[in-house]
């Protein structure tokens, strides 16, 4: 296996700048290179691309690469030419010519990089086009989209698993950055895979740190929290695309340079909205999750949820796609009850079968769960992958700033009673108002006035009341059911409780932390840059707009040129050659021969 790695190692320098493989990279290439197939999970920024990219430098022929999106294939392979490699793509957005010429390409031997969309790749006369060519191998990008069990299950994906017999003998790879057991079991099942070896790198994101609040103003917790962000890149996610069309032109009137992308714009704009958020350097996307999958932009600096997603492996997803380039970033969301109760009602509205519709309640659930954790929330994030972190992180809100509890048991009972004397027939809000002793219309309406839990919990005021309904819930003491509306019942654990058998500790609402800390996290290392000194700053500002100046020319992405941390590091060492310019990471042999003497230059001129 390791007869390749001397020939990967080489390609790794020369293409693409960086002088060693990282965690499994090395060995995963090998495998494919011998043509062997592979299941790989890295997480986002985890440098998975480069497990197939080598190889099809490697092996005779073209690698193919299966991408759900057709949006950014077109980056993915500006991208691949800036590094040199002869990469295409083919798909509805090229004209007929244009097409004939990628097919008299890859008929000629000239690609060493070819995308494809499933539903093109899928086309008899494409399966009869790359059969008269030679294949490298079959990349299958974003692998989960096959997956039932998976967050963004894809159709079109299904059918997969006919490359196998089509091209026999040639490797095949999965590739994801999300993935629980039972998804990656799914993933080698239905693509057929050929006995892969399997690289699973740790779910860690170190760099990442995590923030939860119960949901009060979700506006006014979002401004906070973008207060000191107003020149970083970001995305904001919402479940509907009535919210995002709505805190978009909010963020415009804060001073904010935001955009709205969601499925039901028009695909013109909607395009033109995601390459300005790709080439721009402090733009916020406010999405639905239409948006985010396969995006490379590394200097995303967070990503913030004004909703609840689906599951805990949508949140790692979708959090993943900030700090690529190992920088600190920022996942923040606010959630509330009422998010599982429309989460809830949208699992229940689906055509999905049975067993799959409790599965994703489930996975819901836990995700509840994971939001009203008072202890550190990386721990049980990277368990829910089968992954153990020994030590509390450091960097996220609960490590940062322990949140104190209070003994919620008796006020617990008290609830629990309520939901049953009222019938289970209604929501949070409700059976606070009674609790609460609040004589409403709808209280009035019910008779609940008369009930003798009227009033018992006025004691505590209505924000407290919903964290503590939020508690029961994620601890599976009450069922907000999807079928009647989000009504509150009991479970087989309320019993247990109302009879004083089990106690309940719920965190007191207390203010976000100010700032990250720099906890480690279970032995990551974090890449965390150090300041600059004032003239590194200079050099590294002027590079920045050099940058800008080149991609502005080129009509490319800033990051597909250089990533802020090349920048960073040339600032740094102030190089005055091409031999000490070519020894900075993420400068290959290509990148040198297009922007080495401009940058030689721009070093001279500051020294």
């Amino acid at each position: 296996m390791t007869t390749a790695l001397p020939s990967a190692q080489d390609v790794l320098q020369r293409v693409f700048g960086y002088e060693q493989f990282r965690g499994q990279q090395a060995q995963a290439i090998a495998t494919l290179v011998e043509g062997n197939d592979a299941l790989v999970l890295m997480p986002t920024g985890g440098g998975k691309s480069l497990c197939y990219q080598i190889p099809s430098l490697l092996r005779n022929g073209v690698g193919l690469v299966v991408s759900p999106l057709i949006a950014l294939m077109q980056d993915q392979v500006v991208a691949m030419k800036q590094l040199g490699i002869r990469a295409s793509y083919l798909n509805s957005t090229l004209s007929y010519q244009e097409q004939q010429n990628v097919i008299d390409q890859a008929l000629g031997g000239e690609l060493d990089l070819l995308y494809l969309a499933p539903e093109r790749l899928l086309q008899e006369n494409t399966l009869n086009l790359l059969s008269q060519i030679s294949i490298a191998l079959i990349a299958i990008d974003e692998a989960h989209c096959v997956s039932s069990w998976g967050h963004d299950f894809r159709q079109d994906y299904l059918l997969l698993n006919q490359l196998g017999e089509r091209f026999p003998g040639v490797p095949r790879v999965a590739l994801t950055a999300t993935a629980d057991a039972r998804t990656q079991a799914d993933i080698v099942q239905r693509l057929a895979l050929n006995n892969p070896h399997q690289f699973i790198e740790s779910f860690d994101r170190p760099t990442i740190c995590y923030s939860v609040q119960p949901k009060t103003d979700a506006k006014k917790q979002l401004l906070q929290f973008l207060g000191p962000r107003k020149n970083q890149a970001g995305i904001v996610y919402c479940l509907s695309r009535r919210s995002v069309e709505s805190i978009a032109s909010w963020l415009q009137g804060q001073g904010f340079h935001a955009l709205a992308y969601h499925a039901g714009m028009d695909a013109e704009v909607r395009s033109e909205h995601q390459a300005e958020f790709l080439r721009g350097e402090a733009v916020v996307m406010v999405a639905t999750i239409a948006f985010g999958m396969g995006i490379d932009k590394p200097d995303v600096r967070f990503v913030a949820h004004l909703d609840l997603p689906k599951s805990l492996e949508a949140y790692y997803q979708e959090t993943g796609r900030a700090g690529r380039d190992g920088a600190a970033a920022d996942a923040f969301m606010v959630f509330g009850l009422q998010d599982v109760v429309r989460l809830s009602q949208m699992v229940a509205a689906s055509a999905a079968a049975e067993d799959i519709k409790r599965v994703e309640q489930n996975k819901l659930e836990a995700l509840l769960g994971w939001c009203e954790l008072t202890s550190c929330r990386r721990q049980p994030l990277l368990e829910y992958f089968d992954e153990t972190m020994p030590k509390p992180c450091g960097n996220c809100d609960n490590c940062l700033l322990p949140p104190k509890t209070w003994d919620a048991t008796e006020a617990a009972q008290k609830a629990l009673s309520c939901v049953y004397r009222t019938g289970q027939r209604f929501g949070a809000g409700h059976v606070i108002d009674v609790l609460r002793g609040a004589v409403r219309d709808k209280v009035k309406q019910f008779n609940h006035q008369d009930l003798s839990t009227f009033g018992i919990g006025a004691d505590l005021n209505e924000r407290q009341w919903r964290s503590l309904f939020r508690a029961l819930v994620a601890n599976g003491l009450l069922f907000s059911d999807p079928n009647a509306y989000g009504a509150l019942k009991l479970t087989n654990s309320s019993r247990a409780m109302l009879k004083g058998e089990r106690s309940l500790k719920v965190r007191e609402e207390v203010e976000p932390p100010k700032s990250r800390g720099s906890g480690s996290s279970s032995g990551s290392s974090k890449t965390l840059q150090e300041p600059l000194t004032d003239a590194q700053e200079i050099r590294f500002e002027s590079l920045r707009e050099l940058r800008r100046e080149m991609a502005e020319e080129q009509g490319v992405p800033p990051y597909v040129i250089f990533h802020d941390s090349t920048l960073r590091q040339i600032a740094k060492a102030q190089p005055t050659s091409g031999e000490e310019l070519l020894s900075i990471s993420g400068i290959g042999q290509s990148k040198m021969e297009k922007y080495g003497d401009a940058v030689l230059d721009l070093m001279t001129e500051l020294d």
